[in-house]
């Protein structure tokens, strides 16, 4: 074991956490858990209130390679996964980041290392995740065709945007090479929610994208998280996303793929905010929102909204005629 530990290239594991006594001991759990052997796990107290420094502690006495960070004081989500993802060891050739409400399957690292050892050009490695909680899961990341595992960064990104498919998730889902974190001050853009994604765009315009036909982790989903927390506040995510095409624009469209693009992605962002008259949203929602849009240079516009909901109006006319038509079927035989 020490032989073929001495051979695999070591793998630098992060945890961010605040506040995750429910989960952090399955999230460690599953990291001791692993196949590979060569890994360091450096843990990042938040200064949490709850046992999460205790939990982190009780397993360190285990296992040398567990480490512990405890911040001098709080920092925000991003700067605080900035922080963490700065931890990363000098001699780690690979970087895993795991969330502390999620979980690794055992030959996650295992896999996802040697795609990426067999493929220099490539930065960042994903794979099939399950999201969920105890009563329901959803397999994600299924855009790549087997048994295809490097994909040129352009094109993942191109159908991303295009909406043909995506194939990146939460931190927890990807492997990325140490020396493409090192390049960077700060990883994460600090100043938006959905900055893993943003980074993972970023990275993609230098090089390549492995994939393991495998389902690796399990990203849970629950409300309480911070990032829930912050996320549904604005629901920001479509906004942040147009943000995305727009600054990787240069680098993946023609002027002419880039206004399709961008027209197609308006059309859908007017629906959902039609969407959210319904919901009775207050007025910082809307500010946002209208600031937001005006940022990436298109003007905020009410008939757009209004056109928006009459699309979603008749499209919810039309599934209701075709359910009223299948039961019609159905009640005949």
């Amino acid at each position: 074991m020490k032989t073929k530990t001495k051979s695999q290239p070591l793998v630098c594991v992060i945890t961010p956490v605040y506040n995750g006594e429910k989960y952090l001991a399955d999230c460690i759990e599953s990291v001791l858990a692993q196949t590979y052997e060569n890994w360091v796990y450096i843990i990042v107290n938040n200064r949490s209130t709850d046992r999460t420094l205790e939990i982190a502690e009780k397993y360190k006495e285990k296992d040398s390679r567990i480490l512990i960070h405890t911040n001098t004081e709080f920092l925000g989500l991003m700067q605080n996964w900035n922080h963490a993802i700065s931890q990363l060891t000098p001699e780690s050739r690979y970087c895993k980041v795991v969330h502390a409400d999620d979980l690794l399957y055992p030959a996650c690292i295992e896999q996802m290392v040697e795609v990426a050892e067999a493929n220099p050009n490539v930065g960042i490695v994903g794979s099939y995740i399950l999201m969920g909680n105890s009563t329901s899961t959803e397999l994600r990341c299924t855009g790549i065709i087997y048994p295809k595992t490097v994909v040129g960064g352009h094109e993942v990104s191109r159908a991303a945007f295009m909406d043909k498919y995506t194939v990146f998730g939460p931190p927890t889902v990807t492997l990325i090479r140490a020396d493409i974190v090192r390049k960077y001050k700060k990883f994460y853009n600090e100043e938006i929610l959905y900055a893993d994604i943003d980074a993972c765009f970023r990275i993609l315009q230098d090089s390549d994208f492995g994939f393991v036909h495998q389902v690796l982790s399990f990203v849970r989903l629950h409300e309480g998280s911070q990032s829930s927390d912050i996320g549904t506040r604005f629901d920001q995510a479509i906004l942040e996303f147009l943000g995305m095409i727009k600054a990787n624009s240069h680098a993946l469209f023609t002027d002419t793929e880039y206004d399709q693009v961008m027209r197609m992605r308006l059309e859908e962002y007017y629906r959902f905010l039609a969407k959210n008259i319904l919901k009775k949203r207050g007025d910082e929602f809307w500010q946002y929102h209208k600031t937001g849009l005006e940022k990436l240079g298109y003007p905020y516009s009410r008939m757009k909204i209004i056109k928006g909901a009459l699309t979603e109006a008749v499209s919810m006319l039309l599934n209701l005629d075709k359910t009223f038509k299948r039961a019609g079927v159905f009640m005949k035989k």
